[in-house]
Order: structure tokens, then sequence, then C-alpha cells
């Protein structure tokens, strides 16, 4: 059974790895067959097209990941937060969790985003990876849950 743990810790190598451009350990990371997807929750920001993302398959999703962070700040932070797998048999699990995204600006920490990941691991060659990994980036203003709600209904 894969443990939450297991998944805790390939999530925090991935961010790391990818925060700190560790190009020649992204591909062990990932399944043969992964898939990645990011877009915001309300598809209205000008950098929408920077961040909207749909690859399928393990080149794919290196080619967009390597430009992706290629074009971003530098130094550039991920926080997996909340990671909890919902499911897991001994070789698959699904999980869910939070990012909180922040770069420097004139020395202090300046927020990009936060976001809901959820994703799926498997074992592939004997080590869990990334199969599937789905981002998105909080873009709504936050409201008083009652009233959105009610607007709602």
């Amino acid at each position: 059974m894969i443990q939450p743990a297991d998944v805790q810790q390939l999530m925090a190598h991935w961010w790391f790895a990818y925060d700190n451009a560790c190009f020649d350990e992204w591909k062990d990371l990932w399944t043969r067959d992964a898939h990645f997807s990011c877009r915001t929750d309300t598809g209205t920001t000008a950098f929408e097209e920077f961040v909207t993302a749909d690859a399928q398959g393990l080149d794919a999703v290196m080619a967009w990941q390597t430009d992706h962070r290629l074009q971003s700040p530098e130094p550039l932070r991920h926080g997996a937060e909340n990671v909890h797998v919902l499911n897991a048999t001994a070789t698959t699990a699904d999980y869910r969790s939070y990012i909180r995204v922040s770069q420097i600006v004139e020395g202090q920490v300046s927020n990009l985003s936060t976001a809901i990941v959820h994703g799926s691991v498997a074992i592939e060659d004997g080590a869990l990876k990334i199969a599937d990994l789905n981002v998105v980036l909080d873009t709504e203003d936050s409201t008083v849950l009652a009233e959105k709600r009610a607007a709602a209904s």
C-alpha cells in the first residue's frame, strides 16, 4: 500500500526540484505516460496563456515545465501544504493538496498565488512517481462563503 508520507515526500521533492531548476532530477519523478494540467479558477487573468497547460506524456510534460520554469522568477518557491491521500492501492494513489507560490520582490516575500492540486502517483520501475498533476490557481476574490452560496442558488 502506498503510504501518505511517501506521497508527501514525492511532492516535496518535485516542488523543490522544480523551484531550483534541478532539471536533471525531473524525469525520474514522473511516469512515462504522465499528465500535467494547469489553469486559473476564473480563466480571466492577464497571464492565462502563461499558466494554462494540458500536457500528456513525459516529453510533453517536461517541455512545458522546462519552458515555464525558464520564464518564471528566480528565486521561486512552491510550498505543498495539506497533502493527503484520498485512496491508495499497492501501486497507485490519488491525493490532493494546496500550494503557496512566492517570489522575492525588493527583499521581501511576495505571494504570487495559491492553488488547489489534485493528482495521482504510481509505482513505475520500482519507484513512486507522479502520474497526474492538476493545478488550479486561485484568482477569484475571496468572499463570505454563505453569501457566495446564496448568490449561486
